[in-house]
């Protein structure tokens, strides 16, 4: 089956045919690249043969390298097999339902039983008796689904839940700020700070940005995409804007507003003077809800999110020409 037609373009494939020492189970994975792009740490999805090749299993699964080196072996499986009951625990039944717990890829020591232990729900298939194509496809559709459900409750759980998860966060994520621990002294200490801070932003980030400017240039905007540690500044008929992109997961819409709001607050009183405050507008990688959208502009905040045919937002984005008008 060729994969790409059925999964985000944005997601990275990768495979093995099972050679080279220790790589005794073939596999196929995909990688959402703001997660991870390697099987060795991070939440993936994954074909994994077992070595009998009797079997393959579709599994939402783990990687395991990086904890083996911070914690060996055993312990990192116990952490795995942990982290995997506690975030299979977190899902509606309706969602886990007719999917396994449990893998058999022969048992072996090392990657085999590595994965086994990763596994957090997985579809079984006998290799002698796999479906149609089609519903090959819908399963992992599903599966794909799934890994995005995951991954919001794998960081709930987190922020929620007393070391229950534990692994290594993604060396790539870029939502932890810098200036959580951070005492100003004054305003100038905190401005020095804010401008020189570092934050590594998400390939899904980077594009939203790229692609938001081009339209604000062709909209007649000077927009300017690299003025950290904004995201984005614009300007046109006298107005002057400050936009923060934020990327939306499954599920994160409240997140991602409420990092908003406090970030454009913290621009707009640090890096502007009183009497030359700036318009502020959010920009997010998906729609956001009509709740939402009213929360902003009780906060005096204009939304903006892509959509198939252009830019859709707020009536005061709308107004302002930072969106199109609906058809």
């Amino acid at each position: 089956m060729v994969f790409e037609p059925y999964v985000p373009a944005s997601y990275i494939i990768k495979g093995s045919a099972g050679n080279g020492a220790g790589a005794f189970c073939p596999w196929a994975a995909f990688f959402d690249p703001d997660e991870t792009n390697t099987a060795t740490r991070g939440m993936y999805l994954v074909y994994l043969f077992a070595e009998d090749m009797q079997t393959v299993s579709l599994s939402l699964n783990q990687g395991v390298t990086e904890l083996r080196e911070t914690f060996g072996a055993r312990e990192a499986e116990q952490r795995l097999r942990s982290e995997a009951e506690a975030i299979r625990g977190a899902f509606p039944e309706d969602l886990s339902s007719g999917l396994e717990d449990v893998i058999n890829l022969g048992g072996r020591s090392g990657l085999p039983r590595a994965y086994e232990a990763g596994n957090i729900l997985a579809r079984v298939y006998e290799v002698d008796a796999l479906p149609t194509e089609e519903g090959l496809k819908l399963d992992l559709r599903k599966m794909i689904q799934l890994y995005q459900d995951a991954l919001v409750l794998r960081e709930d759980l987190r922020s929620t839940t007393r070391d229950v998860i534990t692994t290594i966060k993604p060396k790539d994520e870029g939502e932890q700020d810098p200036l959580l621990y951070f005492a100003p002294k004054n305003d100038d200490e905190y401005i020095q700070k804010i401008t020189a801070r570092e934050l590594t932003k998400s390939r899904k980030h980077e594009t939203l940005v790229k692609r938001y400017g081009t339209f604000l240039a062709e909209a007649g905007f000077t927009a300017g995409t690299n003025v950290h540690p904004r995201d984005l500044v614009a300007r046109r008929d006298g107005d002057d804007w400050l936009i923060e992109a934020k990327v939306v997961r499954r599920g994160n819409v409240s997140h991602a507003v409420r990092e908003a709001i406090g970030q454009l607050a913290t621009y707009a009183f640090l890096l502007y003077s009183a009497d030359a405050q700036p318009r502020r507008m959010a920009l997010f990688t998906e729609p956001i809800g009509d709740v939402y959208v009213r929360l902003l502009d009780h906060q005096g905040i204009a939304s903006v999110w892509p959509t198939e045919d252009g830019w859709a937002g707020s009536s005061e984005a709308v107004d302002a020409g930072l969106a199109q008008k609906e058809a």
